[in-house]
């Protein structure tokens, strides 16, 4: 909307500690309602850069703006507005659920009742258990009722559903759904692909303190030209020869090795898996393993940098 500044920017941020460059030049607008995505490994800069936007981090170099401000001149208007779930909180062992979020409800100068909170994170039956006794998902549910109950604009997510079982991660999505249905903005760091793919209108895939690639994850997907993948793990390492064989091949969009695993990014691939398997024979390269899937976001980064966003 014209007129509307963007809920998070920041232009050439740079954080270093010491020798290491943990963001290195990074540019990136969120706009107002938007669910955005930070995708990346361990060590990439995501939280990094989310502590910096969340004013909790000094930059070493660049701009940062959050809601039309800057936390070194407006930081007691912003920091009501926002709500933060690190990726770890601790809570006394011994506070109740309830005590937990009349405290930080206590923190702001609006918002829900604390029973509204445990409401919208359904943890209203676990009001009087005490914070020992909660399950890791209901923890975390916590920790984003604890993010909620000053009434945010902005939401900060940083790896929220990390170690939880299935049923709790969609806790947390539907939690994350209606907090946008009521206008809100969301910052998510995640490195589960279906977690960005369902809840992001847009991500930024980041490697090293930089972003390699940003749009919405259908187009990310997209630009790989490629209806399917194809993973063959290998009984040795394939040869030079071998990749270029393959990648040589009608149908095949490109081929890579990581150790012994070959990737392909193919299509039509009912025509193009006999030729690979052709080929594999020729070579007389021999595999205990093939898989095939549809191209995700995870394929988009090992496209872009050869790794996977699980790798260290």
């Amino acid at each position: 909307m014209s007129g509307v500044p963007p809920a998070l920017a920041c232009r050439g941020l740079v954080k270093r500690y010491g020798d290491l460059t943990a963001v290195d030049g990074l540019d990136l607008t969120v706009e107002q309602g938007e669910c955005f995505g930070l995708l990346g490994p361990n060590g990439a800069g995501k939280t990094t850069t989310v502590e910096i936007l969340e004013g909790l981090l000094p930059a070493t170099a660049g701009e940062v703006e959050v809601l039309g401000g800057t936390w070194a001149r407006d930081e007691a208007r912003l920091r009501p507005r926002i709500g933060i779930t690190l990726q770890e909180t601790h809570f006394p062992d011994k506070a109740k659920v309830r005590e937990v979020l009349e405290l930080f409800r206590s923190f702001y100068p609006s918002g829900p009742a604390p029973g509204h909170a445990m409401e919208v994170v359904a943890l209203t039956e676990k009001a009087e258990s005490y914070v020992k006794d909660l399950s890791g998902g209901q923890r975390q549910r916590l920790s984003v009722a604890c993010a909620l109950v000053g009434e945010p604009e902005v939401l900060f997510l940083d790896e929220p559903t990390t170690g939880l079982d299935p049923q709790s991660r969609r806790a947390i999505w539907d939690v994350v759904g209606r907090f946008r249905t009521d206008g809100g903005t969301v910052l998510l760091t995640t490195h589960y692909m279906e977690e960005a793919e369902r809840l992001c209108d847009r991500v930024a895939i980041v490697d090293r303190g930089r972003v390699i690639a940003l749009g919405t994850p259908a187009r990310l997907v997209a630009e790989l030209g490629a209806d399917d993948v194809v993973e063959l793990n290998c009984g040795e390492l394939p040869s030079a020869d071998l990749i270029a064989a393959l990648a040589a091949l009608p149908g095949v969009r490109a081929a890579r090795a990581s150790g012994a695993t070959l990737r392909l990014t193919a299509v039509d691939l009912h025509r193009v898996l006999p030729a690979i398997l052709d080929v594999l024979r020729g070579s007389r390269t021999t595999f205990d393993d093939l898989r095939t899937h549809h191209p995700t976001l995870e394929d988009v980064f090992v496209a872009r940098t050869g790794r996977h966003l699980r790798d260290g």
